[in-house]
Protein backbone atom coordinates (compact mmCIF):
# COMPACT_ATOMS: atom_id res chain seq x y z
CA UNK A 1 0.00 0.00 0.00
CA UNK A 2 0.99 3.61 -0.67
CA UNK A 3 -0.65 6.78 0.01
CA UNK A 4 0.53 10.11 -1.21
CA UNK A 5 -2.21 13.32 -0.85
CA UNK A 6 -1.88 16.71 -0.08
CA UNK A 7 -3.71 20.04 -0.48
CA UNK A 8 -3.25 22.31 -3.28
CA UNK A 9 -3.19 26.19 -3.24
CA UNK A 10 -5.69 26.02 -6.33
CA UNK A 11 -9.52 27.33 -5.48
CA UNK A 12 -11.85 24.74 -6.03
CA UNK A 13 -9.43 21.37 -5.11
CA UNK A 14 -9.63 20.80 -1.75
CA UNK A 15 -7.17 17.51 -2.17
CA UNK A 16 -5.14 15.42 -4.61
CA UNK A 17 -5.26 11.54 -3.66
CA UNK A 18 -2.84 9.06 -5.27
CA UNK A 19 -3.08 5.48 -3.92
CA UNK A 20 -1.86 2.00 -4.64
CA UNK A 21 -4.36 -0.73 -2.27
CA UNK A 22 -3.64 -4.40 -2.56
CA UNK A 23 -5.95 -5.58 -0.50
CA UNK A 24 -8.59 -2.94 1.32
CA UNK A 25 -12.28 -2.11 1.54
CA UNK A 26 -13.78 1.49 1.74
CA UNK A 27 -16.90 1.48 4.02
CA UNK A 28 -20.23 3.42 2.83
CA UNK A 29 -19.23 6.70 3.62
CA UNK A 30 -20.20 10.29 2.13
CA UNK A 31 -17.85 13.05 0.91
CA UNK A 32 -18.91 17.04 1.07
CA UNK A 33 -16.79 17.13 -2.30
CA UNK A 34 -16.91 15.94 -5.83
CA UNK A 35 -14.99 12.84 -6.58
CA UNK A 36 -13.23 12.68 -9.89
CA UNK A 37 -11.15 9.53 -10.39
CA UNK A 38 -8.56 7.56 -13.15
CA UNK A 39 -7.74 4.34 -13.00
CA UNK A 40 -4.16 3.81 -13.16
CA UNK A 41 -3.64 -0.29 -12.73
CA UNK A 42 -5.58 -2.94 -11.89
CA UNK A 43 -9.42 -2.56 -11.05
CA UNK A 44 -11.82 -1.72 -8.62
CA UNK A 45 -15.70 -2.36 -7.97
CA UNK A 46 -18.10 0.13 -5.95
CA UNK A 47 -21.33 0.41 -5.17
CA UNK A 48 -23.11 4.26 -5.63
CA UNK A 49 -26.73 4.42 -4.11
CA UNK A 50 -26.69 0.70 -3.39
CA UNK A 51 -25.70 -0.08 -7.84
CA UNK A 52 -22.76 -1.84 -8.00
CA UNK A 53 -20.07 -0.61 -10.61
CA UNK A 54 -16.76 -2.30 -11.87
CA UNK A 55 -13.89 -0.45 -13.82
CA UNK A 56 -10.69 -1.28 -15.17
CA UNK A 57 -7.99 0.80 -16.76
CA UNK A 58 -9.53 2.59 -19.31
CA UNK A 59 -9.99 5.75 -20.98
CA UNK A 60 -13.14 6.33 -18.62
CA UNK A 61 -12.98 8.85 -15.75
CA UNK A 62 -14.64 7.65 -12.42
CA UNK A 63 -17.15 10.69 -10.91
CA UNK A 64 -18.97 10.71 -7.56
CA UNK A 65 -21.19 13.66 -6.00
CA UNK A 66 -21.07 14.72 -2.74
CA UNK A 67 -23.41 13.63 -0.09
CA UNK A 68 -23.97 10.33 -1.73
CA UNK A 69 -23.06 7.32 0.18
CA UNK A 70 -20.19 5.13 -1.60
CA UNK A 71 -17.89 2.30 -1.14
CA UNK A 72 -15.13 1.04 -2.84
CA UNK A 73 -12.47 -1.99 -2.59
CA UNK A 74 -10.31 -4.49 -4.63
CA UNK A 75 -11.53 -7.10 -6.52
CA UNK A 76 -7.95 -8.71 -8.07
CA UNK A 77 -4.97 -10.08 -6.11
CA UNK A 78 -3.01 -7.15 -7.53
CA UNK A 79 -4.79 -4.99 -5.99
CA UNK A 80 -5.60 -0.81 -7.31
CA UNK A 81 -3.73 2.39 -8.27
CA UNK A 82 -6.13 5.68 -8.66
CA UNK A 83 -5.18 8.98 -8.92
CA UNK A 84 -8.08 11.52 -7.47
CA UNK A 85 -9.19 15.22 -7.52
CA UNK A 86 -11.45 16.36 -4.67
CA UNK A 87 -13.23 18.91 -5.95
CA UNK A 88 -15.69 21.60 -4.52
CA UNK A 89 -18.71 22.74 -5.06
CA UNK A 90 -17.39 26.04 -7.24
CA UNK A 91 -15.86 23.48 -9.61
CA UNK A 92 -19.43 21.63 -9.98
CA UNK A 93 -22.86 22.68 -8.32
CA UNK A 94 -24.62 20.09 -5.81
CA UNK A 95 -27.84 20.66 -8.87
CA UNK A 96 -25.30 18.09 -11.02
CA UNK A 97 -25.61 15.05 -8.00
CA UNK A 98 -28.55 13.28 -9.77
CA UNK A 99 -26.64 13.36 -13.45
CA UNK A 100 -23.47 12.03 -11.46
CA UNK A 101 -25.44 9.22 -9.85
CA UNK A 102 -27.27 7.87 -12.88
CA UNK A 103 -23.73 8.56 -14.80
CA UNK A 104 -20.72 7.77 -12.82
CA UNK A 105 -18.59 6.73 -15.11
CA UNK A 106 -17.93 8.63 -17.52
CA UNK A 107 -16.05 7.21 -21.09
CA UNK A 108 -14.44 10.36 -22.24
CA UNK A 109 -10.61 10.06 -23.39
CA UNK A 110 -10.45 13.85 -23.89
CA UNK A 111 -11.66 14.39 -19.95
CA UNK A 112 -9.20 11.91 -18.93
CA UNK A 113 -6.51 13.21 -20.54
CA UNK A 114 -7.24 16.65 -18.72
CA UNK A 115 -7.22 15.18 -15.70
CA UNK A 116 -4.32 13.46 -16.31
CA UNK A 117 -2.91 16.51 -17.12
CA UNK A 118 -3.83 18.65 -14.36
CA UNK A 119 -2.64 15.76 -12.14
CA UNK A 120 0.78 16.07 -13.49
CA UNK A 121 1.09 20.45 -12.96
CA UNK A 122 0.29 19.28 -9.51
CA UNK A 123 2.20 16.56 -9.37
CA UNK A 124 5.47 18.00 -10.06
CA UNK A 125 4.82 21.35 -8.11
CA UNK A 126 4.33 18.93 -4.97
CA UNK A 127 7.45 16.57 -5.30
CA UNK A 128 9.52 19.83 -6.23
CA UNK A 129 8.22 21.63 -3.30
CA UNK A 130 6.90 25.15 -4.78
CA UNK A 131 5.25 27.89 -3.68
CA UNK A 132 1.56 28.46 -3.68
CA UNK A 133 1.94 30.58 -6.85
CA UNK A 134 4.17 27.55 -8.86
CA UNK A 135 2.54 26.44 -11.81
CA UNK A 136 -0.68 28.15 -10.19
CA UNK A 137 -2.15 29.43 -13.50
CA UNK A 138 -1.64 26.67 -15.25
CA UNK A 139 -3.36 24.24 -12.55
CA UNK A 140 -6.33 26.52 -12.83
CA UNK A 141 -6.37 26.91 -16.43
CA UNK A 142 -6.59 23.23 -16.79
CA UNK A 143 -9.33 22.79 -13.91
CA UNK A 144 -11.48 25.08 -15.63
CA UNK A 145 -11.45 22.86 -18.91
CA UNK A 146 -11.96 19.73 -17.01
CA UNK A 147 -15.30 21.56 -15.20
CA UNK A 148 -16.81 22.72 -18.52
CA UNK A 149 -16.17 18.94 -19.98
CA UNK A 150 -17.73 17.33 -16.68
CA UNK A 151 -20.60 20.34 -17.08
CA UNK A 152 -21.13 19.13 -20.92
CA UNK A 153 -21.38 15.19 -20.06
CA UNK A 154 -23.63 15.74 -16.92
CA UNK A 155 -26.39 17.80 -18.78
CA UNK A 156 -26.01 16.48 -22.17
CA UNK A 157 -25.41 19.90 -23.91
CA UNK A 158 -22.62 21.83 -25.58
CA UNK A 159 -21.04 24.40 -23.47
CA UNK A 160 -23.32 27.55 -24.15
CA UNK A 161 -22.94 29.80 -27.47
CA UNK A 162 -20.75 33.09 -27.26
CA UNK A 163 -19.66 35.81 -29.18
CA UNK A 164 -15.64 35.24 -29.32
CA UNK A 165 -13.60 37.61 -27.16
CA UNK A 166 -12.36 40.11 -29.99
CA UNK A 167 -8.48 39.85 -30.58
CA UNK A 168 -7.90 42.93 -28.34
CA UNK A 169 -8.42 40.82 -25.04
CA UNK A 170 -5.66 38.94 -25.87
CA UNK A 171 -3.49 42.01 -26.32
CA UNK A 172 -5.03 43.28 -22.49
CA UNK A 173 -4.53 39.94 -21.34
CA UNK A 174 -0.11 39.83 -22.46
CA UNK A 175 0.11 42.81 -21.69
CA UNK A 176 -1.17 41.98 -18.01
CA UNK A 177 0.97 38.86 -17.33
CA UNK A 178 3.96 41.11 -18.93
CA UNK A 179 3.12 43.29 -15.97
CA UNK A 180 3.54 40.78 -13.72
CA UNK A 181 5.56 37.97 -14.59
CA UNK A 182 7.62 38.17 -11.20
CA UNK A 183 4.60 37.87 -8.88
CA UNK A 184 2.46 35.76 -11.59
CA UNK A 185 -1.75 35.95 -11.75
CA UNK A 186 -4.22 33.76 -10.73
CA UNK A 187 -6.90 32.97 -13.67
CA UNK A 188 -9.41 34.92 -11.34
CA UNK A 189 -7.54 37.97 -10.99
CA UNK A 190 -6.97 38.16 -15.19
CA UNK A 191 -11.08 37.51 -15.43
CA UNK A 192 -11.77 40.28 -13.29
CA UNK A 193 -9.01 42.47 -14.72
CA UNK A 194 -10.55 41.65 -18.25
CA UNK A 195 -14.75 42.14 -17.28
CA UNK A 196 -15.65 38.56 -15.78
CA UNK A 197 -15.02 37.02 -18.78
CA UNK A 198 -15.75 32.88 -18.64
CA UNK A 199 -12.10 31.52 -18.02
CA UNK A 200 -12.08 29.09 -20.66
CA UNK A 201 -13.34 31.83 -22.97
CA UNK A 202 -10.41 33.79 -22.44
CA UNK A 203 -7.97 31.11 -22.66
CA UNK A 204 -9.31 30.29 -26.11
CA UNK A 205 -9.16 33.71 -27.30
CA UNK A 206 -5.42 34.02 -25.68
CA UNK A 207 -4.79 30.36 -27.71
CA UNK A 208 -6.06 32.01 -31.02
CA UNK A 209 -4.14 35.21 -30.98
CA UNK A 210 -0.40 33.79 -29.77
CA UNK A 211 -0.75 29.77 -30.25
CA UNK A 212 -0.60 29.10 -26.61
CA UNK A 213 -2.38 29.20 -23.47
CA UNK A 214 -1.37 31.98 -21.24
CA UNK A 215 0.48 29.96 -18.30
CA UNK A 216 3.28 28.87 -21.20
CA UNK A 217 3.16 32.55 -22.51
CA UNK A 218 4.29 33.43 -18.77
CA UNK A 219 6.51 30.36 -18.72
CA UNK A 220 8.24 31.52 -21.64
CA UNK A 221 8.53 35.42 -21.00
CA UNK A 222 9.81 34.33 -17.61
CA UNK A 223 12.90 32.12 -19.44
CA UNK A 224 13.55 34.98 -21.78
CA UNK A 225 14.02 37.73 -18.77
CA UNK A 226 16.50 34.10 -16.94
CA UNK A 227 18.91 34.10 -20.16
CA UNK A 228 19.82 37.99 -20.23
CA UNK A 229 19.80 37.83 -16.71
CA UNK A 230 22.37 34.90 -16.95
CA UNK A 231 24.42 36.35 -19.92
CA UNK A 232 25.07 39.18 -17.73
CA UNK A 233 26.59 37.31 -14.89
CA UNK A 234 24.20 37.01 -12.15
CA UNK A 235 24.09 33.90 -10.12
CA UNK A 236 21.09 31.77 -11.14
CA UNK A 237 19.58 31.43 -7.65
CA UNK A 238 19.15 35.12 -7.84
CA UNK A 239 17.87 34.68 -11.01
CA UNK A 240 15.17 32.34 -10.36
CA UNK A 241 13.59 34.62 -8.11
CA UNK A 242 14.21 37.81 -10.08
CA UNK A 243 12.26 36.32 -12.57
CA UNK A 244 9.22 34.91 -10.78
CA UNK A 245 10.48 30.92 -10.33
CA UNK A 246 9.81 29.29 -6.91
CA UNK A 247 13.81 28.82 -6.40
CA UNK A 248 16.91 27.37 -8.72
CA UNK A 249 15.28 24.31 -9.12
CA UNK A 250 12.36 25.31 -10.22
CA UNK A 251 14.17 27.67 -12.82
CA UNK A 252 16.86 24.82 -13.72
CA UNK A 253 13.40 22.61 -14.78
CA UNK A 254 11.89 25.05 -17.09
CA UNK A 255 15.27 26.22 -18.08
CA UNK A 256 16.04 22.53 -19.68
CA UNK A 257 12.66 22.18 -21.21
CA UNK A 258 13.08 25.63 -22.77
CA UNK A 259 16.59 26.28 -23.98
CA UNK A 260 18.16 21.86 -23.59
CA UNK A 261 21.01 22.84 -20.83
CA UNK A 262 20.87 23.94 -17.59
CA UNK A 263 20.89 27.52 -16.50
CA UNK A 264 24.90 26.88 -15.20
CA UNK A 265 25.75 25.79 -18.54
CA UNK A 266 23.90 28.16 -20.43
CA UNK A 267 25.72 31.01 -18.14
CA UNK A 268 28.96 29.55 -18.89
CA UNK A 269 28.56 29.72 -22.45
CA UNK A 270 28.41 33.38 -22.51
CA UNK A 271 31.75 33.89 -20.99
CA UNK A 272 34.66 35.20 -22.51
CA UNK A 273 33.05 36.39 -25.85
Amino acid sequence: MSVSAWHPPVPGISEVFHARFTDHAYPAHVHDTWTLMVLDGGRVDFALERERHGVGVSRSVILLPPGVAHDGRTVTEAGFRKRVLYLDTTVLAPGLTGAAVGTPLLHDGVLRERVHGLHQVLGEAASAREGPTAERLEAESRLAFIGERLRERLTGREPAAYAPPGAEVAVRLRELLDARLVEGITLAEATAALGHLHPTHLIRAFRQAYGLPPHAYLTGRRIEAARRLLLAGTPAAEVATAVGFHDQAHLTRHFGRHVGITPARFARSGRGR
